[in-house]
This record gives structure tokens, C-alpha cells and sequence, in this order.
């Protein structure tokens, strides 16, 4: 089972669907809540190549990007397989 990786806050639409996503899929993931701590959302930036929006969603350690970046590879068949992994 792959190590899945979400930053993510409370309220953030995208980040909700993106974790329902990965729900339906039945997969576990770790969710880093970056609201309120400058500390964790530098990290997630640093990680994701200065990307500050949440959802920052990675895959034993390969950013995959954002919610939308999320459903396109689930729509292009991608997503499974790295789940499999």
C-alpha cells in the first residue's frame, strides 16, 4: 500500500472532495491541516514547487498536485494502479 500524503484544511471544498476521492477508492492517507501554521504550509510549498493551495497531494512522495489534478488521473485510468503500488 502506497504512503498517500494530503494538505489540506478544514473547510476547503476541494480538499474535502479530493479526500472523498481517495475514500471511495478505500485507500488510507495521512491529512496535514495547514490552516493556522505558516510552519506546515511552507513545507507543503516547498514540497509541492511553490504551490500554496490546498489540496497538496502526494503519493509515496511524488507530488500528484492538487483535487482536480486527483480526478484527472483517476478519469485517465492512472489513479488505481498508483494505489496499487
Amino acid at each position: 500500500m502506497p504512503r498517500i500524503e494530503i494538505y489540506s484544511t478544514p473547510w476547503c471544498p476541494f480538499c474535502i472532495a479530493a479526500k472523498r476521492l481517495l475514500d471511495r477508492k478505500g485507500v488510507a492517507y495521512e491529512d496535514t491541516d495547514v490552516s493556522g501554521n505558516a510552519q506546515l504550509r511552507q513545507e507543503m510549498m516547498q514540497r509541492a514547487n511553490g504551490r500554496y493551495t490546498v489540496p497538496q497531494i502526494f503519493i509515496d512522495g511524488v507530488h500528484v498536485g492538487g483535487c482536480d489534478d486527483l480526478h484527472a488521473l483517476d478519469r485517465a485510468g492512472k489513479l488505481d494502479p498508483m494505489l496499487a503500488a
